[in-house]
C-alpha cells in the first residue's frame, strides 16, 4: 500500500473508485477533485501559504482504494478541516490510515488541531474517527431546510457587506456568543473573519454581512454556497438584544433571489451558542424541517510546557520554589 497525493493522471482510476457511491455525480465529483494546473503549485507552498484543498490517495496494485481531502480554515491555515473521506467497499482501515496519514503530515509541518463533520447517524464513521484515530467528540450542529422560500424586500434592519476592517469586532461576537464549554475548540480569531487573498480560487463562495445600530455591530450572518444551489445560511447575534430572525433571515433569501430564481436554502443552526434554543423555537414555529444533525469532531495538538532545568523541583503551593541541590 501506499499513500501519496492525487495527481491529474489518477482520474480514470478515481473515477472508477467514486462509482461505488452510487449517485448520479460520480463523473462530477471525480473532476471536482482533481485541478492539476493549481494544485501543483498549491503542493509546493508551506502550510501558511496554501490556498487550496489537497487530496490524498491510498493506491495498492495500481487500484485507488481510499481518498481524503483536506482544506485549511480560511484565516487560520493551521487548523485543517478534513472535508471529503471516500474508501471502498466498507475498508474502514483504509480511512483510518489516511486519516492518521494527513494528521502526522500536517502535525509535522505546524497545524494545531483537525475538524470533521459527520452525520450522526453514522456511526461506523463516528467510531473510526473517534477509536481508530482519537478525535473527540465536540459540538452539533444541526441543518433546517426551507421548503418554499419567499423572500419579500424590507428595509428593518440596518445591514452591509462585512469589510476586513470589521475582523476584529465581528470574532468578538462570534466569540462572546459561543457557550463556554466549547470555547477552548471553537474560538476564532479575527483573521479567520477577513476575506483572503486567494479567495476566488476556492470552490464555491462565502458572503459576509452584518447588522448595526448606531455603528455598532450586534449581528453577523453569511451565505455560502458550494454549488450555486445549495445555499448554507448562517447568523450569529448579541444576546444581549433581541432580533426578529424572521427579517433577518428573509434579508439573506432577498441576497439569493438576487442572483438565483430557483435555490434552495438551508439554515445552520449552531447548538454551540447561547441563543441556540431561541433560534430552534422559531424555526419549529414556521414549520422548517430539520434535515440533518451533524457532530463536530475535534483532534488538537497542544504544545507542552517546558521541563524545569535538572535539579530543580517546582511546588505551585504560596509562591515558593524549592531547590534540592
Amino acid at each position: 500500500m501506499q499513500i501519496r497525493r492525487l495527481t491529474y493522471f489518477d482520474y480514470p482510476k478515481l473515477k472508477k473508485m467514486v462509482s461505488y457511491l452510487c449517485n448520479d455525480e460520480n463523473d462530477k465529483t471525480a473532476k471536482s477533485l482533481i485541478n492539476a494546473p493549481v494544485s501543483f503549485l498549491n503542493a509546493m507552498l508551506p502550510l501558511n501559504l496554501k490556498f487550496q484543498p489537497e487530496s490524498f490517495i491510498l493506491v495498492e496494485n495500481h487500484e485507488i482504494l481510499g481518498l481524503i481531502t483536506i482544506a485549511q480554515t480560511q484565516g487560520n491555515p493551521y487548523k485543517i478541516n478534513i472535508t471529503k473521506l471516500i474508501f471502498k467497499d466498507n475498508m474502514y482501515e483504509v480511512g483510518q490510515q489516511l486519516v492518521n496519514f494527513v494528521v502526522q503530515k500536517l502535525g509535522a509541518k505546524g497545524a494545531s488541531s483537525f475538524f470533521v463533520t459527520i452525520d450522526e447517524c453514522h456511526d461506523e464513521l463516528f467510531n473510526l474517527f473517534i477509536k481508530g484515530c482519537g478525535f473527540r467528540q465536540c459540538a452539533s450542529e444541526k441543518l433546517w431546510k426551507i421548503d418554499k422560500p419567499n423572500p419579500q424586500q424590507n428595509n428593518d434592519y440596518h445591514w452591509r457587506y462585512a469589510q476586513n476592517s470589521d475582523a476584529e469586532t465581528i470574532a468578538e461576537l462570534y466569540n462572546s456568543e459561543l457557550i463556554n464549554i466549547y470555547k477552548p475548540s471553537l474560538i476564532r480569531n479575527k483573521k479567520e473573519f477577513q476575506e483572503v487573498f486567494f479567495s476566488g480560487l476556492t470552490e464555491g463562495y462565502k458572503i459576509r454581512y452584518v447588522l448595526e445600530d448606531d455603528n455598532n455591530i450586534l449581528g453577523y450572518f453569511t451565505i455560502s454556497t458550494s454549488d450555486n444551489l445549495n445555499y448554507i445560511l448562517e447568523l450569529t447575534t448579541c444576546s444581549g438584544y433581541d432580533f426578529e430572525y424572521e427579517k433577518i433571515i428573509n434579508i439573506m433569501l432577498c441576497e439569493i433571489a438576487k442572483k438565483r430564481h430557483s435555490f434552495y436554502p438551508i439554515i445552520k443552526q449552531k447548538t454551540y451558542t447561547k441563543k441556540s434554543e431561541q433560534l430552534e423555537i422559531y424555526l419549529n414555529s414556521k414549520n422548517y424541517t430539520p434535515i440533518q444533525t451533524r457532530q463536530i469532531l475535534v483532534k488538537d495538538f497542544y504544545r507542552p510546557i517546558a521541563e524545569p532545568a535538572e535539579g530543580w523541583k517546582v511546588f505551585l503551593l504560596g509562591e515558593n520554589q524549592i531547590t534540592t541541590n
